[in-house]
Parts: structure tokens; sequence; C-alpha cells
């Protein structure tokens, strides 16, 4: 049983390097939470990869999911139990599988293309505001709301609901943090289920009528030739959003602070701009936005040395599988040229993220029109970083910038 293991704690948002450390030092997966945790590359690897290895409970019978539930405290919260708790992520198999499926047209990197006119048309207004202020907050004022946008013109809402989306995101996803479930994030995470549900039901009636060349009017679409249900299409949307905005809003925060604290490294960015693409690899390496996800083994299984019963559950930590000295050389030194770099911060297996191809497309456009139309960038105060094994990143990253 590990002790000294607390994601809570204020420190760990901004250093958790030094625990994960500790903990790939400890022998076997160690017990925290009632997760044991896996935190070397070889063995979230090995997990992730192990189809044996599933997120949801439809390997239990009906008496040991809803304890599960109550347990978890995931109980009386009918909105979320119905299209957050039994969506795409949640599910596993053909279930999971066909779901897949039905989005995946739109995540090709073919598909994506299409989409950076519009992103790089909204990022370079949002420099046009916010460069001529000479400083800014640059996760509150410009990549908080990047994704948001992005992933609502993907599935087809109103821009102006946008920022509505993201609050209700938010709410939803906090409460699925282990070290932070408390009443009022319950009560708020069942209330935001309840309120996207009702949007995207409103959305759905519309894009029915008169569809549009998006990701709602396709849904509905396999819908009506029967691939997949109503609630699923409702739950398969929100889970997008869930998925996608967040984690890329961290991501861009860690990236922005990674090459502020290694100058060096932005220097060499900004003299070959060719080296975006491998830059934004690296600091999803050094600085994973997706910390911990769990899975339950589904059968009696062998795996990581050791025998497991059925129904233990694993917390796998890919922040500390991509800081691994056995799988990155030096894995601590922030290198935006380094190859190979086959790292898990999209996950790995059956889960691997949908949406990964789209977070680089947000990440290399907004980074490449930043460095461009700036000489210099530099913090204007210390990082706020969150806590918890929700997400990691900064909450607020204050910079000045110099203009040509």
């Amino acid at each position: 049983m590990t002790a000294d293991f607390d994601p809570a704690h204020p420190d760990f948002g901004e250093n958790p390097w030094p625990a994960y450390a500790r903990l790939r030092a400890a022998p076997g997966l160690p017990l925290w939470n009632g997760f044991h945790l896996a935190t070397r590359f070889a063995d979230v690897q090995a997990i992730a990869f192990d189809r044996r290895m599933v997120r949801g409970t439809g390997f239990m019978d009906p008496g040991a999911r809803r304890q599960v539930q109550v347990t978890g405290n995931f109980h009386d919260m009918p909105f979320h139990e119905r299209f957050v708790q039994t969506s795409m992520l949640e599910l596993d198999g053909p279930d999971h599988d066909r779901l897949r499926r039905a989005v995946f047209p739109f995540f090709t990197k073919t598909r994506l293309e299409s989409l950076r006119p519009f992103v790089t048309h909204w990022v370079d207004a949002a420099l046009d505001r916010l460069l001529p202020q000479g400083g800014f907050d640059f996760v509150a004022d410009l990549a908080a709301h990047l994704p948001g946008q992005v992933i609502g013109h993907l599935i087809g809402t109103d821009p102006a609901l946008a920022p509505q989306m993201t609050r209700w995101s938010d709410d939803t996803v906090s409460y699925f943090d282990v070290s932070r479930r408390t009443p009022d994030r319950k009560k708020r995470a069942e209330t935001a289920a309840r309120l996207f549900h009702d949007a995207l039901q409103d959305l759905y009636a519309a894009r029915k009528a008169r569809p549009r060349d998006d990701l709602i009017s396709a849904m509905t679409r396999v819908k009506g030739a029967g691939l997949l249900s109503h609630d699923e299409l409702i739950a398969t949307v929100m889970q997008i959003l869930h998925a996608g905005h967040g984690s890329t809003i961290d991501v861009m925060g860690s990236g922005l602070h990674a090459l502020m604290s290694h100058p060096d490294q932005l220097a060499r960015l900004r003299a070959d701009p060719g080296l975006m693409p491998t830059a934004v690899q690296e600091v999803f390496r050094f600085a994973p936005p997706l910390i911990f996800f769990h899975r339950h083994a589904s059968e009696d299984l062998a795996i990581c040395g050791q025998d497991w019963p059925k129904g233990t559950t694993f917390g796998l930590l890919y922040a500390s599988a991509n800081r691994d000295p056995a799988a990155f050389a030096d894995p601590d030194r922030f290198d935006v040229g380094r190859k190979p770099n086959l790292h898990l911060a999209f996950g790995a297996g059956p889960h691997v993220c949908l949406g990964n191809n789209l977070a680089r497309l947000n990440m290399e456009i907004l980074f490449t029109a930043l460095l461009a139309r700036t000489r210099g960038i530099f913090p204007a105060g210390l990082a706020t970083w969150k806590t918890g094994l929700q997400s990691h990143g900064p909450a607020s990253q204050p910079v000045h910038v110099t203009t040509h």
C-alpha cells in the first residue's frame, strides 16, 4: 500500500514527476485507493493493449455493477448514468467498436485537414485581439476557447453555445477525478449532463429536419440505418466534447510553459518551424494532459509478472510512463526534435484517443501562428496548476509578448 502519493496536494500539479519516479521504483503495482497503479511504460502498455482489461463493468453481474456505482458514488445521477457512464469511453468489445466506427470517419487526418482554414482563421482573429495588449493569460484568454469552438464546429453547434458546452463538460468530467469527488461536484455533474442532453436533443431535431455537413447530421443518418440508438447518439456526441476540449486546453498550457522554461528549445523551434510536428509530440510526452485511466480485469489473468483475480482494478498513469527512463533516453529532458517518440499520452489499445489528430492539428496551428507573430514570449507571473488525477496543466499562465 502506498501512503505518500497525494495527487490533491498543491505541489503535485506543478511538479508531479518526483512522485511518479518513486512509484516507478516501487516493486510490482502499488495499491492506492483501491487501484493497482501501473507506472512503468511496459506495464501501462501491456494493460492498455490487453482486451481482457476493460473500462466498463459489463463483465459483472447487475448486482456487482450497482455496487461499483454506489461505492464510487456514481449512483442517483439519472442523466449522468444514462449518457455519461454508458458512453463509448465506458464500453468495451463489440458495442465500443460499433460506436467508434460510427464517428471515426470524422477523425481521420484527411477529414480533419478540412478544419484547418477554420482553426487558422479563429487563431488569427484571437491573436489580432490579444497581441496588441502586450500581455494576457494564455490559458484563460486563448487556449481555453479554441478547442470548444473547433469541436463545436465539427459537431455542428452554434458557435455562441461553445463556452456553455465547455463549462458543462468541465463540470461533468471533473467528477471522474477519484481524488476529488464531493457532493457539490456530483450535483454539478448531474446538472451539466441534463443541460447538455437538452441542448443536443434540440440540435438533433434541427439536423434531422435539415441536415448539414457536420457530425451530428452524419450520426443522425447512422441512427436512421439502425446502427446506433438515440441515447448512444447523444452520449457519443457528449463524449467527443468531454474527451477533447479540456485535455487540449491543458496540453496547450503545458506546451507553452515547457517552451518558456526551455528557451533554448523555444529558440530552436523559432529557427526551424519545420520541427513543429515533433515539438507537439514532445509536449504530449513531456506533460500529457490525461494522466490517469482505469481498467478492470474482466477475468482471472496474469499480467505485469503477477496473477490477478477477476474484478481487480488498475490505474494507468500515462504521465509516469512517459517519463520512464527504460522507455525514453533522458526522459526529463524537453527536446523539440526528439525521435523516435512513441509516447502513451493518447493511451493505447482499443481505447486509444479518437481525437489525437485533432488535438495535434490545434496545437500545430496555434503555436505556429504564435511564434510567427511574436518576437518574444515570456512568463508575466507564476502559473497556477491543476491538481488531482483527472488532468494535468496550468489553470492560469500570464504571459508578456513582444511583436515584430
